[in-house]
This record gives structure tokens, C-alpha cells and sequence, in this order.
């Protein structure tokens, strides 16, 4: 029997402790650093796309950032989130969905991924997350987007995925999107081995 998508998230999360997975950062200051870059208002909004677990809102918050959503497939994942933060979690606009059946209500200043599109490869999948992406971004609005690189894995948490170079971004986004800056960043994970990561921060035309 083929598992759900959904499933195979909360299975994930469900079983293995927060640093068990190879995604874990204690500070995630690559993400960080590109949002600094967007020179936002403290009040912008920002969602963080496949966010669930991770460090990154805990310290979008310590930032004195007003309006973060974090959406992710896995409730599990969130309910970790919630739990580690505590009463910060309230200050937080928690979204328990499918990237690709989500239906924004606002515009966002930033839309923040790292490491849920590189699990998209099917045409039509990414075709209507760049959909969803340009409905949830205002104009001008930051994509701070992060995948595995050409030379990164091709497997992760038992699935495939779909890696990208610069020029894979550019041929992919151009249309909508100027690309303004980019970097790859070697991530070391728990398990003492290295994936190779490119970043892009690009603005929606």
C-alpha cells in the first residue's frame, strides 16, 4: 500500500527526535541572513514554507518579527514547534496544509523555503507551487528560496528530489521573478556527513 504524502511526514516527525533529522540546525543562519537582506519592516509579513520543527521562527521572533506564518504538511511537526516555543508559540500563525492546496488569505513580503520544493518533481506540481507562490506574494515581495544543488543528494527521507543550479533557477523563474542574489552553502548534518545547498533571493516582478 503506497502511503500518503501526509503520512509519510507525520511518520517522520513522529519518530525521530529533532536532531535526528538531516535538515536539523540549531541556528539557521543562512535563511537569517537573506532575510536581513530583504531590509524589511519588523512588521512584514513573512510565511516559512515546510517550516514545521525548524529554529527559524523561534528566531524570526527573537528579531522582534510581528507577523510570521509557518506552514507545514506535518501536524506533528508543528505541535514539536508549539511545544519548544511555549507561550511565543501564540505570537505565531501555525498552517497545517499541503504547500501545494494552499489558499493564502494576505500577501506576504517574504515567502521562505528551504528544502520543500526540491521534493517536487512532477511538472504540473511545480507549476502550481510557483502559482500559489506568485497569488501569496505582494508586488515586489522576497523569494528566499533554498534546494539541493546540482552536486547535492538525490534522496532524502526515503524520497527523491529534485536538485537545482543557478541557471535551473533563472530558466525556471525569470519570467516572474528577478533573481538578485545567490549562494551555496555546504550543510553539515547530525550524522556528520555534507549537502550541498543553493539559496536565491529574488523579487517578484
Amino acid at each position: 500500500m503506497t502511503i500518503s504524502k501526509k503520512d509519510h511526514w507525520e511518520n517522520i516527525y513522529d519518530s525521530k527526535a529533532l536532531n535526528e533529522v538531516s535538515w536539523y540546525q540549531p541556528i539557521p543562519k543562512t535563511s537569517l541572513n537573506f532575510i536581513e537582506s530583504c531590509s524589511l519592516q519588523r512588521n512584514s509579513p513573512i510565511i516559512d514554507v515546510g517550516g514545521g520543527d525548524s529554529f527559524f521562527s523561534d528566531y524570526l521572533l527573537k528579531r522582534d518579527y510581528e507577523d510570521i506564518s509557518v506552514l507545514d504538511i506535518s501536524s506533528n511537526a508543528i505541535e514539536r514547534a508549539k511545544k519548544r516555543q511555549g507561550e511565543l508559540s501564540n505570537k505565531i500563525n501555525w498552517i497545517v496544509s499541503d504547500v501545494l492546496d494552499f489558499s493564502p488569505t494576505k500577501e506576504y513580503a517574504v515567502w521562505h523555503d528551504r528544502a520543500v520544493f526540491h521534493f517536487l518533481r512532477d511538472e504540473k506540481d511545480i507549476k502550481q507551487y510557483i502559482n500559489i507562490l506568485l497569488k501569496s506574494l505582494a508586488q515586489k515581495g522576497n523569494l528566499v528560496l533554498g534546494t539541493f544543488a546540482e552536486d547535492g543528494p538525490t534522496r532524502c527521507c526515503a524520497l527523491d528530489v529534485k536538485r537545482y543550479s543557478f541557471q535551473n533557477f533563472e530558466n525556471l523563474l525569470s519570467e516572474h521573478f528577478t533573481i538578485i542574489k545567490t549562494q551555496n552553502v555546504i550543510h553539515k548534518t547530525p550524522f556528520d556527513t555534507e549537502q550541498s545547498f543553493n539559496f536565491i533571493h529574488a523579487i517578484k516582478k
